[in-house]
């Protein structure tokens, strides 16, 4: 393939991945990690590198339009940011110990679970009352948003902030090893785990994956897995792409958001296992 052909392709993958990651909240490397290797061939650990990268651009078209819309919990993103990023420094440093055929089957296994766990909550409604929480009560992380699907404010009440605070160290952890920004793990960790809408969940993620891949963005810069050839035409997709997808998801319903969750996790997670087995 040509640098012409590669960069086209590349770029146009990568402007379907910014809208699919700032609406779904997962940094857009679920999309272009397998396309860089399934379909342009190129190295994972290279292709993980450029998704490092997808998803700094990603926050910063997306997160912007979030907090301005108050659907980004703030409050909850600085509490998690202490696990996510520690976890992130810890992955990046791990990844460079494991071979690519592991790191295709974790990413499929991450992916598979992560859809599997928001499908059992397709019917669950927004605003639902919750266990109550010292920790969410004592650091004031409910909150509200308005719901332009709806037309209506919806008021939420946020619980096990131990408990998402431990499954972020997990995420960022997830985020170092594989770059795909751990929105498949910090969704459904806020959504399942501290009852948050599927919205806010999706807004607070987009504010904390930059965050996240910046803290290990420098592991991949000097290992050499950041390809400017690569990166550049990627980012600048993925920035354009955030920009437009911020702008979806306030009109879409919740149910439909999660739905269009669990459909690009499965496919993505049997084309990433298929290939770390082969």
């Amino acid at each position: 393939m040509s640098p012409l052909a590669f960069t086209l392709w590349s770029f146009l993958a990568s402007l379907f991945a910014g809208v699919l990651g700032s609406l779904l909240g997962l940094g857009g490397g679920i999309i272009v990690i397998p396309v860089l290797t399934l379909i342009l061939g190129v190295d994972i650990r290279y292709a993980i590198g450029t998704s490092i990268v997808c998803i700094i651009a990603t926050s910063s078209g997306a997160a912007a339009g979030y907090v301005r819309e108050r659907m980004t919990n703030l409050r909850v993103a600085m509490l998690l940011q202490i696990g996510t990023t520690t976890g992130a420094i810890t992955g990046a440093i791990v990844a460079g110990l494991i071979s690519p055929g592991w790191l295709y089957i974790i990413f499929g296994i991450v992916m598979g679970y992560s859809a599997i766990a928001m499908f059992r909550k397709r019917h669950e409604v927004a605003g639902v009352a919750v266990p109550a929480d010292r920790w969410s009560d004592r650091l004031k992380l409910h909150g509200s948003y308005h719901d332009d699907a709806l037309g209506e404010d919806i008021s939420y009440r946020v619980t096990r902030a131990p408990l998402g605070l431990v499954l972020m160290y997990i995420a960022g952890v997830v985020s170092g090893l594989l770059g795909i920004g751990s929105g498949a793990l910090k969704v459904p960790a806020m959504d399942l785990g501290m009852r948050l809408p599927i919205k806010v969940s999706t807004a607070t993620s987009n504010l904390m994956i930059g965050v996240t891949g910046a803290a290990s963005a420098g592991v991949y810069f000097v290992r050499g897995d950041i390809n400017p050839f690569i990166a550049a035409p990627v980012a600048v997709g993925v920035l354009i792409g955030a920009w437009g997808g911020s702008h979806l998801l306030g009109r879409l319903h919740g149910k439909w958001i999660r739905l269009l969750f669990v459909v690009v996790l499965l496919w993505v997670s049997l084309q990433m296992f298929w290939k770390g087995l082969h």
